[in-house]
């Protein structure tokens, strides 16, 4: 549920949810009195939540929530990978300043869902339609204004292609297709100049990819940031909520950069991450003046608090902690390993080892992570590590290839690889952490959910030496079942399927049954 904290009591004010059996995935305070929410579900701890596609308003006077997209009953309908429903909704923007209206994107129902941005009224729920997607599966981005300006999408055989348009009512045109380009493009945002974009951009040679500007009126195109490791893990935005500042990245530690160090937006984090040392910092929401941010302290043992900093008065003050029950100084560290696949292949992960532990080997947990293709393992807090750390383990997660955040050459490494090379690179860490007397050779186990079920099953059954034992929860183990699922639903899953985990008929070698 959503619950809304009164500041000078710290009681509840009011709070709400959807519809039962699902949770509230994102919210949004569109004005001073609706709370707008998004719910999903999930069928598995260890899954992610996937969202239903409704859309309710929290009430703040009435202390009511209303549903205002989405049916009754419809609870479950996530299961299915192609929306059945009538819409299937997002919220784009909450428009602060137009209070009781919100953009809302909407798809509707189709083997290859088209998207319409409309205007949403809160109070009847009536919606205009503002202008329609010129591609399928499209994501809109807007400028500071509130104006969509770009929309993001794919073709049925997965394709990406950005469109742009000069302002409200122009045309949509096409600005970049990732059919015949060495790159792909998404944009992110859009200064106040109206002209210039901040683009994120894969790179040409397959490396991290980096955030762009590019002229809109030319094309001309202007590098901003790139590492020399990650992706950019996340876009930092200016109070408005809309502006691209700068990108958080996520290696040996979370690292901010920005694309001028001496804006204000700039000086706020350095200034709060100075007087939270050690923890990642996000500002998550602010009040209109600007004077309140309300503030997120994280870091691998700190599953995070929030805290509300005031810009007048340079103070934190405290709201709430995640499970505050732990005391961080006892929590066990974590930290940032790289090491070389068979082929010469770099590999990057993460070691949790128990706090006050002695150096030397230990029985050792490795926990390849779901997906798995664009999903990583990161340096944050881990709920499972932790516990297992608590128990004496060390734990070990590996981005194998097929992860995200190393560069597109190395996500689609993985391609076709189930079982292959991606299942190499896990046991290849494995050996590396013995050969680097981090895990007793004989004590080791391996732990995952959905793929990381499917790689735990196949690990013992390739490897069947090296583990103790394997744990597979919510796990894959029919690849050719997956595969025949996946085709018979959509044209762009049955593409997806054939390009990632390859042809049917290879892919009962690869399966633990």
């Amino acid at each position: 549920v959503l619950v809304v904290l009164d500041r000078a009591t710290g009681g509840i004010a009011s709070g709400g949810a959807g519809a039962a059996n699902t949770e509230v995935v994102d919210f949004w305070w569109a004005d001073d009195g609706h709370v707008l929410l998004t719910m999903g579900q999930r069928f598995g701890s260890r899954q992610v939540t996937y969202p239903t596609g409704e859309i309710h308003v929290l009430e703040l006077d009435r202390k009511r929530v209303r549903r205002l997209i989405g049916e009754a009953g419809q609870a479950g309908i996530v299961q299915n990978l192609v929306p059945t429903t009538p819409e299937f909704a997002i919220v784009v923007d909450p428009l602060p300043d137009e209070p009781g209206v919100a953009l809302v994107a909407v798809e509707l129902p189709d083997a290859q869902p088209r998207a319409q941005l409309e205007r949403l009224n809160l109070r009847s729920g009536r919606r205009t339609t503002v202008t329609a997607a010129p591609v399928r599966r499209a994501r809109f981005i807007l400028d500071p204004a509130g104006v969509a300006r770009f929309a993001y999408g794919f073709d049925v055989e997965n394709y990406s292609k950005l469109y742009y348009r000069d302002g409200e009512g122009a045309a949509w045109r096409l600005v970049h297709d990732a059919r015949g380009s060495d790159f792909i493009a998404k944009a992110v945002g859009m200064a106040a100049d109206g002209a210039t974009a901040y683009v994120q951009v894969t790179r040409p040679d397959g490396g991290p990819d980096a955030i762009e500007a590019w002229d809109m009126r030319t094309l001309a195109r202007t590098p901003l940031l790139q590492d020399p490791v990650v992706d950019p893990e996340r876009i930092i935005y200016d109070s408005d909520g809309r502006t691209p500042v700068g990108a958080r990245y996520m290696d040996d530690g979370v690292r901010l950069r920005f694309f001028d160090e001496d804006s204000a937006v700039a000086r706020r984090y350095r200034m709060l991450e100075s007087a939270l040392p050690g923890s990642a910092v996000a500002i998550t929401s602010g009040t209109r003046d600007g004077r309140l941010s309300l503030v997120h302290a994280a870091s691998d043992r700190d599953p995070g608090q929030y805290l509300l900093f005031d810009a007048e008065a340079r103070t934190l003050d405290g709201v709430f902690a995640r499970m505050d029950w732990l005391a961080p100084g006892q929590a066990a560290p974590t930290r940032r390993i790289r090491l070389q696949a068979r082929d010469g292949v770099a590999l990057h992960g993460y070691l949790t080892r128990p706090a006050g532990a002695d150096e030397g080997p230990l029985p050792l947990v490795v926990m390849p992570h779901g997906g798995p293709f664009g999903v990583f393992d990161a340096w944050y807090f881990d709920t499972e590590s932790q516990l297992l750390a608590a128990a004496g383990y060390a734990v070990l997660r590996v981005n194998y290839r097929g992860s995200g955040n190393y560069g597109r050459r190395f996500q689609e490494s993985g391609a076709g690889q189930w079982g292959g090379a991606m299942q190499d690179d896990l046991t290849d860490a494995t050996r590396w952490a013995i050969d680097e007397g981090i895990a007793v050779a004989d004590r080791i186990c391996i732990v995952g959910a959905s793929y990381g079920g499917y790689a735990a099953l196949m690990g013992v059954a390739r490897e069947p030496g090296l583990y103790r034992c394997a744990v597979g929860y919510v796990g894959v183990y029919d690849l050719p079942a997956l595969h025949a699922d996946r085709a018979r639903t959509a044209a762009s899953l049955r593409h997806w399927v054939n390009e990632w985990m390859g042809a049917r008929d290879t892919l009962a070698a690869r399966s633990p049954v």
